[in-house]
């Protein structure tokens, strides 16, 4: 591959990565941990990362979770160190939250929150949970496959459904309240997969730098 061409590749790849970095949540935080959100978005985004969640739990006192990952669905602990380090002075000074806590920074974890459009389309063919904020079909609470995702609704495929049930749901993204993968077999597989591809990915990146 000549030089130019090297570059052309390179260029393709970052306006992907900032396309990915910047696509917006659909299912996002409210009240003080939505203002959590607000401060520490930007400071994520500066450091090549996006924000998955913000929770605040009672657990040790009181903790601050924020979950981040690279536009890649990567997430290593420098990374999480890295970001840690930058949050904390931006906390200190905007101060959202009045108690003192612990900062929690992690990656989303085999059984991932799914925050974005992309997240459930990257997932497609794997079991999730997804809650509802108001009742759907007379239900907030759906478990199945991830089966088709279009810009307004996902469909899951039920595993468990009796043979007078229906065999699929169908629920309106902008209603999720809440939703994550299930952990299985299958799931474990996959995102060992992932993790090997990107790492080998990323030791070809160093060796064509390296290389020139």
């Amino acid at each position: 591959m000549d030089v130019q061409a090297k570059k052309q590749d390179k260029s393709r790849d970052r306006d992907l990565d900032l396309s990915q970095l910047n696509e917006q949540r659909i299912i996002a935080e409210s009240g003080q941990e939505a203002r959590v959100a607000q401060i520490v978005e930007p400071v994520l985004a500066d450091l090549g990362f996006r924000l998955v969640r913000i929770r605040l739990s009672g657990m040790n006192g009181l903790t601050l979770q924020i979950m981040a990952e690279r536009a890649d669905g990567s997430m290593s602990i420098e990374d999480c160190e890295a970001a840690s380090r930058a949050i904390s002075p931006v906390l200190d000074i905007e101060d959202p939250i009045a108690a003192p806590y612990n900062l929690e920074v992690s990656s989303p974890g085999i059984d991932r929150p799914l925050v974005r459009h992309s997240d459930f389309v990257s997932w497609s063919g794997h079991k999730a949970k997804i809650e509802t904020r108001a009742l759907v079909d007379g239900r907030k609470r759906f478990k199945g496959r991830i089966g088709a995702v279009d810009a307004k609704n996902v469909t899951l495929d039920r595993v468990d459904a009796g043979p007078d049930e229906d065999k699929e749901f169908v629920v309106p993204l902008a209603e999720i309240a809440e939703a994550r993968l299930v952990i299985d077999d299958a799931l474990i597989r996959e995102a060992l997969r992932r993790d090997k591809a990107l790492r080998e990915a990323n030791r070809q990146e160093k060796k064509q730098e390296l290389n020139g």
